[in-house]
């Protein structure tokens, strides 16, 4: 190779692609997962003056909150709460409880008089532990705080019947194993420091009392004294979790639903606060001369202004040329739509995802007519959907260990019970659009169906057997007995294998019957 070559070949252009170098990054989160449960519950109180006091102390929140602001001597607001946050959590665990129908044992899973037993007692248990508010509370506490936990008691000294106790998710504590629960414990706080955890675990129930982050003895406090560990079967545990949607944050923990809102609900309270403040600001002012105000027959001192009546504001005669001594009335400009329109876009985006505002009697958009109003109760039923898939899983775990708790304390076999979670329909339409619909002939559906449709789990099979039995009769399409057939003819014709020779006897019969006659 010649030497020019060579030196072309050395300055000739390449890309070399040289990878970054490794960066560390360090976010600081202002509170942790108990700290973020407090914030949720005070947003779910919705007490204006606590939450202005809460956000006041958490750190570097002082300039980007509003309900953390703290405003300039002489020109303060009035900080107001729409109490949204609590409307949403209430409403949502409301719509669900009132069509919660109840629980059912299917006939398939044992005999049917076993089940119509389970039926019983568990109706017996539900209605001892008000089964109806303590899903409410459960439904309630898993959308504010994100998680919690049902815990079954047997304490023979209170009832017979297991006692079924709903705790919130921060005072409850998740124990995995491969991502698997294994234990639950639950912390019960007392005065003077003392702090109880109670551990349940497949089998076991251990009591553990605590004083300023030290383990003492139970009898140290009145309310443990009595408290001794518990085992069982070890193929059960005595509680179940309920969450409803998974924590990005905190790994195996439940995520609030006011997770990401807090930001737009503090801008709607920002909102409406400034809008309050516009309003007040904008008050008219009557502005009257001195010798035109009204003054007292007695003595001629001025009459105060009553504060029902009327308010003016006294100013000097006006003593310049072409002055008149008139009464004038003064107001600032209330811009009403343009707060209205913030007022609106503050409130779409806190309700984004959760709920419609036509669930919570909120029309924004105007519109009445059938199909806008299901087209606005759309993301409800998303947000419902979402609950009663998890609630129903968490229930029929609830039933099974309510139901093993007892068939061990009596020593019976600790086989699984099958259970089902029955709800009915929302913003369905109403009772005489089901009718009308369904009684027109040219409605693609059997008359079993239709029956089945329009009474649902309200009559029992029994009555819709004997009302699809009665429609048929009504429309003449009750099936009639099939006439017998007499003498030898029918004995033989049930028998499949003479019936031709049953023909050809019968049809000899009658030719000698008209042979005798001719």
């Amino acid at each position: 190779m010649r030497v020019g070559d060579k030196i072309r070949d050395m300055l000739r252009s390449f890309l070399q692609i040289e990878p970054a170098t490794g960066q560390g990054f360090y976010i600081h989160t202002a509170l942790d997962w108990q700290g973020n449960a407090a914030k949720n519950r005070m947003w779910y109180r919705g007490d204006a003056a606590e939450l202005n006091e809460f956000y006041q102390q958490i750190p570097d929140q002082s300039t980007q909150c509003f309900w953390a602001a703290v405003p300039t001597r002489g020109l303060e607001i009035r900080k107001c709460h729409t109490g949204l946050p609590k409307e949403i959590i209430e409403t949502l665990a409301g719509l669900i409880v009132a069509d919660l129908n109840g629980v059912t044992f299917p006939t398939d899973s044992g005999g049917k008089a076993e089940n119509l037993l389970k039926k019983d007692l568990w109706e017996r248990i539900a209605k001892e532990n008000e089964f109806r508010s303590l899903v409410t509370r459960a439904l309630c506490g898993c959308m504010v705080i994100g998680d919690g936990a049902f815990k079954i008691i047997r304490n023979p000294d209170l009832s017979e019947l297991p006692i079924i106790e709903w705790v919130d998710g921060d005072r409850v504590e998740l124990v995995y194993h491969y991502g698997r629960i294994r234990e639950i414990v639950f912390r019960n706080n007392y005065p003077k420091g003392y702090v109880l955890y109670e551990h349940f675990g497949f089998g076991y129930v251990r009591y553990e009392l605590h004083q300023n982050g030290n383990k003492v003895d139970l009898s140290r406090l009145e309310e443990t004294a009595a408290l001794e560990d518990v085992t069982f079967d070890t193929s059960y545990m005595m509680a179940v979790p309920f969450k409803i949607r998974e924590s990005n944050k905190w790994p195996g923990r439940g995520q609030s639903f006011f997770e990401g809102k807090t930001d737009a609900f503090d801008a709607l309270d920002e909102a409406w606060s400034q809008w309050v403040h516009a309003m007040r600001t904008s008050r008219p002012r009557v502005y009257i001369p001195e010798n035109l105000i009204p003054r007292d027959a007695n003595n001629g001192a001025l009459l105060k202004p009553n504060a029902f009546d009327c308010q003016h504001i006294a100013v000097e005669r006006d003593a310049s040329e072409n002055a008149k001594n008139e009464i004038t009335l003064q107001q600032a400009a209330f811009y009403a739509e343009q707060y209205n329109s913030t007022y609106i876009t503050a409130l779409d985006l806190a309700l984004q995802g959760l709920i419609s505002p036509s669930t919570l009697g909120i029309d924004t958009k105007k519109m009445d007519n059938a199909e806008a109003q299901r087209e606005k109760e759309k993301t409800t039923l998303y947000t419902r959907q979402l609950i009663i898939d998890a609630l129903t899983d968490t229930l029929r775990s609830l039933v099974g260990v309510v139901f093993k708790t007892i068939n061990d304390a009596d020593g019976q076999s600790l086989e699984d019970t099958e259970a089902d979670v029955v709800f009915g329909e929302y913003a369905n339409p109403s009772f005489e659009a089901v009718v009308e619909t369904l009684s027109n002939p040219n409605t693609p559906m059997s008359i079993e169906a239709k029956v089945d449709e329009l009474w649902g789990d309200s009559k029992d099979e029994d009555w819709k057997r004997a009302e699809v039995q009665r429609i048929r009769e009504e429309q003449g399409l009750a099936t009639l007995e099939e006439p017998a057939v007499s003498g030898a003819i029918g004995g033989m014709l049930d028998d499949s294998t003479n019936w031709g020779k049953a023909l050809d006897d019968e049809s000899q019969a009658v030719s000698g019957a008209v042979g005798a006659g001719q």
